[in-house]
Parts: C-alpha cells; structure tokens; sequence
C-alpha cells in the first residue's frame, strides 16, 4: 500500500513540475504586463512577470496601483505556477514624483515602508524601480541634481522594507546613464536594460549590433559595454527587448506592436546582416519601420547566453501577436540547452 502511495505522489509530483516553466538555473524571462488589457498572460513562456504601473502618489509618501484588481488576477496565476515571480513595477515613462519623495527621508521612508505592504498584501515577489531617469527631466517630471545620491537612498530603504528574500530591480537606460550602479549593487537583484527605443527609421529601434543604420552607442552590444563599465555585474544583467517597432515620420504611427506588422501594405520587408534586426522598406528603399522577428529575438537570446547574463526582458507581453510567436522565440531561445 506505501508503494501505491509512494508512487501516486511521485506522479503527481511529476505533473505539477510539467506546469511549471522549465527554466534553466536561474534563467530569466521577464515579461512586462500593463494594467490595460482583460487577458492574462501565459506562465508557461515567462518566469517573471513585472506588473505595470504603480506610481508614486501626490502625496510623495506611498505609492498609487493602477487597477489593483488586475495585479491580483496576475498574483492568482501563481497558484498554478508557484515558481512564476510577480513583481509591482513602479513608475514608467512620464510617472514623476520620485524626485521630491527621495529627496525628503520622512517621504523616502514612508514610500519605502508602503512597499513592503503592498509586497506583503498582494503577495508579491518583489518591487521594480522604474524612475525615467534621476537628473532628467526629459519626461515631463519633475527632477533635482541630487536624485542620482537619492535614488541609491531609495533603493537601500526599499531594500530594508522588503526584506532580503524579496526581488529589488530597476529599468536602466540603455545607455547606463543617471544611476550611480556600483553605489545601488548591494540592494539589487538585478537591472533590466531598456536596450530598446535606440533609434527610429531611418535608425534601427534595437539593434543587436551597430551598423550603418544604428546610431552611436545605440545597439545592444555598446549598452551592454556601457552597464559593465558603469559597473553593473554581468551576472545581474537583464537585456530588454520590443515587442514593437517604430514607424517612419508622416508614413506610419510611431508606434507599431508586433502583432499589427502584418497588416502593414506595400513594404518590402529586409534584413540587415550587420545589426541582425529586420526592417520594412518602401518602393523607393527607405526605412519605413524598424521592428523585431523572432529570428532577431533567437539571436539576441544566443548573444546573451554567450556573453553570460542573466536573462531577457520584454515591453510588452500584449503587443506580440495572438499566437505569441515573440514571446515563444523568446523562452524557447533562453531555454534551449
């Protein structure tokens, strides 16, 4: 009878290991999911969700969920999926009133302290720091000369409010600008890199190396140099990746999701051997739009296997297509053997 038993829990045993992503020791696939949307997204491609956004209040002293109720939904996926790591990402592009609240102890602390609640309430595994950027106002928000001292202060505050078994990331510029990285080492568990929004046409938007139609500095190899000379240890780097593209001025939006490329008309789409990113071209040869594949996305995976970091991000989960060809070019490049 304990030989039944014994086996029907190692079956069973089994089964629940065959629902978990089958990540390699310690590989990371984190998938930034917003607020906006009804669908959830899948656990079986991802390990890590960053959920987006919170924002630091009016008040300067704790911190504004948006949709609280959708970030629950998403901490409910863990029941099947107890491995998947769901962490509250806390700003985003023109979200201010970080520069006031580190820049007060009271505020720095009670925002700190309000992080470990929310860890705790939600059931969070952890908080991402996604201030765009200390020292630049270039968003629209606020800003002072010191936030650079003072977001270390934050993070090391963060850090003691959520205690050391609980993830503390942040989002870089790809430029590895405005954050003192050796200063904030101690309290992170590792920097995602935003090496994405590099360039427009007739610019690539990532490319993996620089080429004639990259900018200077702006590939994911030279962002990755600037971060390790910045002194982030590989070993804690996270490389980012769009789901999206950028469109030509006056020709198409800005913004073009992954999943909409294949409605675009009339392009020819191409490839650059040098940057390893694909492009779409007009009749006369220009640069309409800048976008990922999932032929750029399994080589990205194999640079960062090779250059031995510690994972791949993406913005966003929602904007790849609906049979998720980006997301699973993504877990299927990092987790291949």
């Amino acid at each position: 009878m304990k030989n039944i038993f014994g086996m029907i829990s190692l079956l069973f045993g089994c089964f629940l290991m065959a629902c978990q992503p089958q990540d390699k020791a310690g590989t990371i696939v984190a998938a930034y999911v917003t607020s906006q949307g009804e669908s959830l997204p899948d656990p079986s491609v991802l390990t890590h969700i960053n959920y987006a956004f919170g924002h630091v209040d009016s008040t300067f002293d704790k911190v504004r969920i948006d949709r609280e109720e959708r970030l629950r939904e998403i901490v409910a996926l863990k029941k099947n999926y107890p491995e998947l790591k769901v962490s509250l990402s806390i700003g985003g592009w023109g979200s201010g009133n970080f520069s006031e609240m580190a820049a007060d102890e009271q505020k720095r602390l009670s925002f700190a302290k309000d992080c470990g609640r929310i860890v705790k309430d939600f059931n969070l595994d952890g908080i991402d720091i996604d201030w765009e950027y200390p020292t630049s106002d270039a968003a629209g928000i606020s800003c002072s000369p010191d936030d650079t001292e003072n977001y270390t202060l934050l993070m090391r505050d963060i850090r003691e409010a959520i205690g050391k078994d609980k993830l503390l990331t942040l989002a870089s510029s790809y430029r590895a600008r405005f954050i003192d990285f050796r200063a904030i080492a101690p309290y992170i568990d590792f920097v995602n890199i935003m090496a994405y929004d590099m360039g427009k046409p007739p610019y690539h938007n990532a490319a993996l190396y620089p080429s004639e139609m990259t900018r200077k500095g702006a590939s994911c190899e030279e962002s990755l140099e600037a971060h390790i000379a910045a002194g982030v240890p590989v070993e804690k780097i996270v490389l980012g990746i769009p789901f999206y593209g950028h469109g030509a001025d006056s020709i198409l939006p800005y913004y073009v999701d992954y999943k909409n490329i294949d409605t675009l008309r009339n392009y020819t789409a191409c490839w650059d051997s040098t940057a390893q990113v694909p492009y779409a071209t007009d009749s006369t040869g220009m640069m309409v739009c800048t976008y990922e594949d999932p032929r750029s996305i399994a080589l990205k995976c194999d640079f960062i296997h090779e250059k031995k970091l510690l994972g791949v991000m993406y913005w966003e989960y929602n904007t790849d297509n609906s049979k998720g060809d980006l997301r699973r070019a993504t877990f299927d490049g990092m987790m291949k053997k």
